[in-house]
């Protein structure tokens, strides 16, 4: 998908040694590629706001001077360059602060398409802050039904109002609340984008690598595997949830998950099927070996698609 090679960031980026060796011992030799891709600029993407124009278009106002190169797995989204120009500003256009697009990695779209959410549904993001993923939730739906968007700080409630207004989105309760407080088995789907340690994200932000410790991934599992479970709770018998993050640590990803199917046993794993290129979802990890559908969830890295590195993991609810 990724044409030629990388560009390499200028500044130079600490891998801690502790890293390196456990990083080592995940990836084996898909190591080198994932520090030469996660040393490298990500490239520029945009998602076409269809609640405000179509894709056909937006590509009609951009062509003359910009290039647009389908991703693969969200209709809507393009890699986007400055024909003749290396560096460019997206944030700029006037069809971004009309709403037309929202600027959002590539991989970042992968969990709304695999929710799918339709028309009439009632849907809940429960980690919704700053909104790209609530925006593209609600384009899906045209509008119609419900849509909560939730989150437990209240400074990020501004940028997720503001997103929410620019791209047009009528259908959205932005709220405040503790996952506790919120209606259990009232929503048709359920989108948990968790917190995470973020080892998908170091070309996008460099401080993630300053940051990681194994401390701090043992911490985001904890508050994770309570989000998931909250999340499955508030989910209709029949309805499916969505479990994504953007770090590679197992214990934040499949271990979660498996924690997940093995503590509900009306809780079912299903298969992700998209165009775009995956590595196996870990299934052994530090003398633990998960439950055995785990391998149906998508983890990405960086060097897989040219993008950040995500898991995203597919949860049914059956009924009783």
């Amino acid at each position: 998908m990724a044409k030629g090679e990388p560009k390499a960031i200028p500044q130079d980026i600490e891998f801690k040694k502790e890293f390196e060796e456990r990083y080592r011992e995940l990836l084996g030799k898909e190591y080198d590629k994932y520090k030469k891709f996660s040393s490298s600029y990500i490239r520029k993407c945009i998602r076409v706001n269809t609640l405000k124009i179509s894709v056909a278009a937006l590509k009609k106002r951009l062509e003359k001077e910009w290039k647009l190169e389908p991703i693969p797995w969200c209709e809507e989204g393009f890699w986007i360059t400055k024909k003749g120009e290396e560096r460019f500003d997206i944030g700029n256009l006037p069809e971004h602060q009309l709403g037309f697009i929202y600027i959002q990695e590539a991989a970042s779209m992968i969990p709304p398409v695999v929710l799918a959410p339709t028309p009439g549904e009632r849907v809940l993001d429960l980690c919704a802050a700053p909104g790209s993923k609530t925006t593209q939730l609600a384009m899906y739906m045209q509008n119609q039904g419900v849509l909560v968007a939730n989150d437990v700080d209240w400074t990020r409630l501004k940028p997720l109002g503001l997103n929410l207004q620019r791209c047009g989105v009528t259908n959205t309760v932005a709220v405040l609340k503790s996952n506790r407080r919120l209606e259990k088995e009232s929503y048709d789907k359920v989108l948990v984008d968790a917190p995470c340690s973020g080892t998908g994200t170091i070309r996008r932000s460099l401080k993630t690598m300053r940051m990681w410790s194994p401390g701090l991934v043992k911490r985001m599992a904890r508050d994770q595997r309570r989000l998931v479970q909250q999340g499955f709770d508030l989910l209709k018998p029949g309805g499916t949830l969505v479990y994504s993050t953007c770090t590679q640590e197992p214990e934040e990803n499949e271990a979660v998950v498996s924690w997940l199917l093995e503590k509900n046993d009306n809780a079912e794993l299903r298969d992700i099927n998209l165009k775009i290129q995956r590595q196996d979802a870990v299934t052994e990890w530090e003398g633990n070996t998960f439950h055995k559908d785990t391998s149906k969830c998508l983890r990405i890295y960086p060097q897989d698609n040219d993008t950040e590195g995500f898991f995203v993991a597919k949860i049914k609810k059956l009924s009783p």
